[in-house]
């Protein structure tokens, strides 16, 4: 008996099934049964790639894809195909190390409900984090050199020839049209490729990290981007924090660090940016004069015009130019207080709007002020920024605009999910109307 399966638009699985119920496939060629299930794509896929079957008593609907993978290491990634009601949606967001991502993703998933957990009875040291409906997924585990290979090679995680572009590409592919893949992981602690873990397509994936938008093929395949540009400045002090507090690292290696990244960030890293449909920039404070502390930041949340199922929060009035000092009666807050801006703008030679924040909040239960003077915030209800941001309020950033606007673009991709999910189900329903 033979059984098609349509997978997400892309793939159709004929599985034959013989009467004990197993699966089974005649062979054209030898005119000899085989164990495995053929799959017809309408997308070549790569000629070094292998299928068999799941063992099963009955017919599944999973086939298992392997593709051979050429590295020092001679990994193997095995690719698991199954057919999936709707595609994932995929978000980037691509900042340096020591940005703020890990921060950022935490407000995002939990916006959409649940803790983000590592894989279950994975690897200890997995960098993925998982929730009811995302799977953060860290693109330094498709670093293709470890530590003592990028240093004997002279080269940065920064740097292409570090990272392995194709298999990012080709799971960030398959994950987005239903397909689960076994992803390798780098390992922060060790600095080595560990084995591979099995990720599930989850209905968002977020990839993070250095180069989520450098590759054309994976951005094309981004349903929404991110960039965290971090000032210089801004951007010391918190590596400071988090490599000498979490990694235990000396402030030496760190300085270090930093200066042998910058040629690679400012070639590599940097000019992402451009492609991003949103950039929270975080620069030092303009409220007080010759500022060097780093302490207090002035943070700007840059939008890109025309982009689907995305509109720009505005303040006051869309498209208007507006200078705000909030009520100090109604927002409490400390030298130097806090000053709003929003504005159009240009931004590589895109249209924009731009919300700016400089100081920060002495109170987050008074936030609520300030949310009720911004508009297309994609709440479900008055007070739901606020709300967030009190359920974080111990997160690095809650007291700026780095968590506000953070929390805010967590809201807007919620809208977008929604947004992308109502128009593929009603897709079906107006082709059938023709």
């Amino acid at each position: 008996m033979c059984i098609s399966y349509e997978c997400d638009y892309h793939f159709t699985i004929v599985l034959r099934e013989s009467l004990g119920g197993e699966e089974e496939e005649e062979d054209p060629q030898t005119s000899t049964t085989m164990a495995v299930s053929t799959i017809y794509s309408t997308q070549a896929l790569n000629s070094t790639h292998f299928l068999t079957s799941s063992p099963s008593s009955s017919t599944s609907k999973q086939v298992f894809f392997y593709r051979r993978h050429q590295s020092q290491t001679n990994r193997r990634f095995n690719t698991i195909i199954t057919c999936a009601a709707q595609q994932t949606v995929v978000i980037g967001l691509a900042a340096d190390s020591g940005c703020g991502k890990s921060t950022f993703m935490r407000r995002l998933t939990s916006v959409f409900g649940g803790a983000a957990e590592p894989p279950k009875g994975g690897n200890p040291d997995s960098n993925t984090l998982i929730s009811d409906m995302t799977t953060v997924i860290c693109l330094d585990d498709y670093h293709s050199l470890d530590r003592t290979g990028r240093k004997e090679k002279g080269v940065t995680a920064l740097d292409p020839r570090a990272n392995d572009f194709d298999l990012m590409y080709e799971q960030v592919k398959a994950l987005k049209s239903g397909i689960a893949v076994e992803k390798p992981i780098y390992n922060h602690v060790t600095g080595l490729l560990d084995a591979p873990e099995l990720i599930q397509p989850p209905k968002i994936l977020v990839i993070e990290g250095l180069h989520p938008m450098f590759d054309e093929r994976v951005r094309e395949l981004l349903d929404f981007s991110i960039y965290l540009d971090i000032s210089n400045e801004v951007k010391f002090a918190w590596k400071i924090q988090r490599d000498m507090a979490e990694r235990g690292h000396s402030l030496e290696s760190i300085k270090a660090s930093i200066e042998a990244r910058k040629p690679d960030f400012d070639a590599f890293i940097d000019p992402q940016k451009q492609y991003a449909d949103a950039v929270i920039e975080v620069l030092p404070t303009q409220l007080i004069p010759d500022d060097n502390e780093g302490k207090v930041l002035r943070v700007r949340l840059i939008m890109k015009e025309g982009v689907k199922y995305f509109s720009p929060v505005y303040l006051f009035d869309e498209g208007s130019t507006i200078s705000w000092i909030p009520c100090g009666r109604k927002l409490t807050c400390s030298y130097p207080g806090i000053k709003f801006n929003y504005e159009p703008d240009t931004y590589f030679d895109h249209e924009v709007s731009v919300l700016e924040m400089d100081g920060q909040f002495d109170r987050l239960d008074e936030l609520i002020y300030v949310e009720s003077h911004l508009s297309n915030l994609s709440s479900k209800f008055y007070g739901e920024v606020t709300q967030q941001m009190l359920k974080h309020a111990d997160f690095p950033g809650s007291n700026n605009g780095t968590g506000l606007f953070q929390t805010i673009v967590g809201l807007k991709i919620r809208d977008l999910y929604e947004q992308l999910i109502a128009n593929k189900a009603t897709a079906p329903a107006e082709i059938a109307k023709v």
